[in-house]
């Protein structure tokens, strides 16, 4: 049904003015008619103002696409394909100054914490001091360094539920890690990516015009332009961004280390506080350079050396967690990248004769986290694989979060101690899938 408007119009036709009579004529008008009319106006209200402020209007335009890519699940990709939802990631340690840029707020630094999710288009930042890792929902983490700048350039999941990643790194140092669920991780640099797939590493920089890939386990696939190249753990790529070249060669690897096992308490006697440290030989090596520090970032270190052998005992340690790994050193002096760290706690040793009660009643795991319940004495303290337990209940019982623990085979060492030198330790092994 056509709905209208009618306005009287007068008028004077030639024979009623002979007449010297009045007529009056109708004149109808559509509601479609009115709304063309004020499309108009808008539209050229519009136009005046793109051509009269274009920065202003272009800002209007993008945010107006930004808010319907958002709502529609999409990405700008620029063709009809169609992404899947976006995905988060978040901080799982932070160290030092770290501060994020989030994609809808541009213009302001906030500082990171670990409740803060980052998302497609976020820029992370840490200063001279300042250590990040994130975590995707796929198990992978990347470890930004020191004076970096790296831009989370896409987290999706594709069509087969299967997380894809980029990140660029604009300046400074990450080490990528992999998680056993099948993903898509690609590090960009400049104009070359590399594209990781499950349970692989790597690490990778930009500083000046010569960005460095290292693979450290699993293949690695670099890209430069239409020149696609496969790289095997150990395997460094080095970029000349000015001449748009590349160059490929193999690295010396670093030792595996024995002992202590990673996680394991070391109880030593009053005034005797040491560990024996071993590692594997590593073929052409003769040297190695140990570090042992109080974080796991090594950003500053209690004790090194080098030496020749692949056994070093370390003394003069307190009470404590400890991180510790080993380089190994050419003929020329050139440091392969660290060993994987482990993890060793140095306890003192209790006086023989004092008991002390110590019972792990459940462990419950919630995915890559295994929550420990248990009772000790009153008033002892309890230790986690080195870590204090924070809350001991006037009842002597317990609760505890361990962080993340990787898939595979775990060890779970708990350690009681009082004031009258009792000590008792409960060491469990748990299975993450």
């Amino acid at each position: 049904m056509l709905l209208c408007l009618q306005f009287p119009r007068i008028s004077k036709p030639v024979a009623d003015i002979k007449k010297g009579g009045i007529h009056v004529d109708w004149t109808t008008v559509t509601y479609r008619s009115v709304l063309l009319a004020l499309l108009g106006v808008v539209a050229a209200g519009a136009i005046f103002t793109f051509f009269m402020f274009p920065t202003f209007s272009n800002s209007v335009i993008n945010k107006a696409e930004e808010k319907i890519n958002n709502l529609l699940g999409r990405t700008g990709t620029g063709d009809n394909t169609q992404a899947g939802p976006s995905t988060q990631a978040h901080f799982t340690n932070i160290d030092g100054t770290v501060s994020v840029r989030r994609v809808s707020n541009p213009g302001v630094w906030v500082k990171a914490d670990y409740g803060l999710p980052l998302e497609q288009g976020d820029v992370v930042k840490t200063d001279a001091a300042g250590i990040a890792k994130l975590a995707f929902a796929d198990g992978s983490t990347y470890l930004i360094q020191q004076d970096s700048l790296v831009t989370i350039e896409e987290s999706t999941t594709n069509a087969a539920q299967q997380n894809e990643v980029a990140v660029r790194v604009n300046t400074g140092n990450i080490a990528l890690n992999t998680g056993e669920i099948p993903s898509t991780q690609q590090v960009k640099i400049d104009q070359t990516s590399t594209v990781l797939g499950r349970d692989s590493a790597l690490q990778a920089s930009k500083h000046g015009n010569t960005p460095e890939v290292l693979v450290t386990k699993g293949v690695g696939t670099f890209k430069m332009g239409d020149v696609t190249e496969k790289v095997a753990p150990f395997e460094k790529v080095t970029v000349d961004s000015e001449k748009q070249t590349f160059a490929k060669k193999k690295e010396v690897a670093p030792p595996v280390l024995l002992a202590p096992a990673n996680m394991m308490p070391i109880f030593v006697s009053q005034g005797v506080k040491s560990a024996d440290l071993s590692w594997t030989p590593v073929e052409g090596i003769t040297t190695y350079h140990v570090r042992v520090s109080r974080n796991p970032y090594f950003s500053s270190v209690e004790k090194e050396t080098k030496i020749e052998n692949t056994n070093w005992k370390v003394t003069g340690l307190e009470e404590g967690k400890y991180y510790w790994q080993v380089l190994s050193v050419d003929e020329n002096g050139h440091e392969s990248i660290p060993s994987d760290a482990s993890v060793f706690s140095i306890v003192a040793k209790g006086t023989e004769g004092i008991s002390l009660a110590l019972e792990v009643s459940q462990l419950i795991q919630h995915q890559h986290v295994i929550e420990i319940k248990g009772n000790t004495q009153q008033g002892a303290r309890v230790m986690v694989n080195g870590e204090q337990v924070p809350v001991i209940a006037p009842d002597g019982s317990f609760t505890y979060f361990t962080p993340p623990l990787p898939s595979g085979e775990n060890v779970i060492t708990i350690t009681a101690q009082n004031e009258k030198g009792g000590v008792a330790t409960q060491t469990k092994k748990v299975v993450i899938q």
